[in-house]
């Protein structure tokens, strides 16, 4: 019985993982959100316009 409560556990995890992996690449959120990260970051650290005199 313990065997079986523990594959039990086993499953469940699998399939938690396999639906948040379909979800996440379904929605393509990981793209969405490293849109966002790359924008954040840019904005962050994007050059400003420099007027060089010599």
């Amino acid at each position: 019985m313990k065997f079986f409560k523990v594959l039990w556990k086993i499953c469940k995890a699998l399939l938690l993982v396999i639906g948040v992996l379909f979800v996440v690449y379904f929605w393509n959120l990981d793209q969405k959100v490293l849109g966002w990260a790359y924008q954040q970051v840019n904005a962050m650290f994007d050059r400003k316009k420099v007027d060089l005199v010599f």
